[in-house]
This record gives C-alpha cells, structure tokens and sequence, in this order.
C-alpha cells in the first residue's frame, strides 16, 4: 500500500511537472509570435501608412539574422560533434565490442560537415547567384568569424 501511493504521487509530479512546461512553452511561443508580427508589420516612425513594400522589407531584413543564427548553430554543432566523436573513440579504445569504429568516425566527419557548412553555403550562394549579391541576395552568411557579411 505504501509503495503504491509513493508510485502515484510521483506519477502525479511528473504529469504536473509536464502540463506546466507545456503550459510555459504554449504562452512563451504565443508572446514571441505577438513580438514577430509586431517587428514585421512595424512601420516607417516617419509615416503611419504601413505598405505592402515596407512590410517585405522589414521581412528581408531579418532573414541576414536568421542566417548569422543558422551558421553559429552549425559552428556550435559541428564543435559538439567532434567532441563528441572523440569521447566515443575513447570508448572504442576502452571497449572495442561494444562501440564499433563506425560510430566515433560517422560523429567525426558530421561534425567536419557542420563546420565547414556555412562555407559551402557562400559557395552555392555565389555559384546559383553570381558573385554581386542583387535584391534577393542574403546578407549575413559569413564564412569564418570577423570575415565580413
């Protein structure tokens, strides 16, 4: 009896646990997507006419952001990747029979991958578009840091 309640009042805790991070979650998203609309359909302080134009604008401009947080999450990543294929060779020493090398040398060549991401994006942006970036052209791809946009 007492091992049975023990079990439910933790059932009980894990499930009050989860409903208040789902509860959180759904309120931070929903005050984010209020925040983004309101960034994007912000107007000129100087006119109260909001346009078409000035609303694809304020959306372009975001997207040189968007591209600095994908290529310093590939950096981050590719880094956690290596590290990590090191900790697994390591265990490939310990314990050949029970981590195979594939494993430490997949880890390595993807985090090889995610690091030189950002790169290969310059790359295929310059090869799909030209070299000169024109009015589609996302700035903020940088190769290495301090490199420029």
């Amino acid at each position: 009896m007492f091992g049975e309640t023990k079990m439910k009042n933790k059932f009980l805790n894990t499930k009050l646990i989860q409903r208040s991070i789902s509860g959180l979650s759904q309120l931070f998203l929903g005050i984010g997507g209020y925040l983004y609309t309101n960034l994007v359909l912000a107007a000129d302080p100087a006119s109260n006419d909001p346009t078409l134009g000035k609303v694809a604008s304020t959306i372009t401009s975001s997207f040189g952001q968007l591209a600095k947080l994908i290529t310093a999450g590939a950096y981050m990543a590719g880094i956690g990747f290596c590290m990590a294929s090191m900790l697994k060779f390591k265990a490939h020493k310990d314990n050949p029979t029970q981590i195979p090398i594939g494993t430490p040398i997949a880890l390595l060549f993807i985090g090889a991958a995610l690091i030189f991401l950002p790169n290969i994006f310059k790359i295929a942006g310059y090869t799909v578009f030209g070299g000169t970036s024109g009015a589609g052209g996302v700035s903020g791809t940088t190769g290495l840091p301090g490199e420029g946009s």
